[in-house]
């Protein structure tokens, strides 16, 4: 049985959790480390399960307690060579990797996490690297992917192939535009190496999901540019258009808060 939980999904921090029976892997970390803690506890989980720590890329909310959790539990992190160079400077990690831990992944390499077998892609945005990670247990296959500048022929690739995804709805552009945002915000945020809206997100998993694709989840939301049923409903509209509401289950990843146990079967 494959298990997946998010403990938290936003500019505040993003930490995600996978796992089969006693071996799980956390993806990104950047919650606060007491947070998680509590987390673990407080759904009966331990974090003596988890075997390694694998990161999308080097901005704080993805990162900052990733080298508290690596040295606490004695994790490898496993992350390409421009984001440990990026996790390195970040002030906001005040505890760094040690070297012991540093484990490098090659995109467009596959490499094996007890049963997992994971592959990396390249997901534009403006931080020194970052890439989605596609994980296969089995015949299941999960995909993440988030903080999305634009979609890119991998990431379809990848969307078609999945049979449980996470994926970026970051802003409504109504909401983007006609907000509190500076312009120079607003444009870093909607430019292609920024986040993904309700509509981009919407319209590419309309367009290449296939019939495999059972469970998605909207994560990274942005607190002033969009809301949770907003997101919902633009998704949903762009699959009722093409007959697959029933079909799929979909939803949205708090920001400040766990979510639910999900099994993926």
């Amino acid at each position: 049985m494959l298990n997946f939980m998010s403990f938290g999904s936003g500019s505040c921090g993003n930490c995600y959790y996978i796992c089969a029976g006693k071996y799980g892997l956390l993806i990104d970390a950047g919650v606060g480390v007491r947070k998680i803690k509590k987390y673990f506890s407080d759904y009966g989980l331990s974090l003596n399960d988890v075997k390694a720590i694998i990161v999308t890329h080097d901005h704080a909310d993805h990162v900052k307690s990733v080298g508290m959790l690596s040295d606490a539990y004695n994790l490898p992190v496993y992350a390409t060579a421009k984001v440990h160079e990026g996790i390195m400077r970040n002030y906001c990690v005040h505890k760094k990797i040690k070297d012991a831990n540093v484990r490098i992944v090659n995109k467009g390499e596959e490499f094996f996490l007890g049963d997992f077998s994971i592959n990396t892609f390249t997901v534009p945005h403006d931080s020194l690297d970052n890439v989605g990670y596609l994980i296969k247990l089995g015949d299941v296959t999960f995909s993440l992917m988030t903080d999305i500048g634009h979609i890119t022929d991998d990431i379809l690739h990848v969307i078609g192939m999945t049979d449980y995804l996470v994926i970026e709805a970051n802003y409504d552009e109504d909401m983007l535009w006609s907000g509190t945002y500076p312009d120079y915000l607003k444009k870093r945020v909607s430019g292609g190496m920024g986040h993904l809206s309700n509509k981009q997100c919407a319209h590419a998993i309309r367009n290449y999901a296939s019939a495999r694709l059972s469970h998605i989840w909207l994560c990274h939301l942005s607190q002033e540019n969009n809301h949770p049923e907003l997101a919902r409903k633009t998704v949903e509209v762009e699959l009722s258009s093409c007959g697959n509401t029933n079909n799929i289950k979909l939803d949205v990843l708090r920001r400040n808060a766990p979510s639910l146990m999900f099994e993926l079967k």
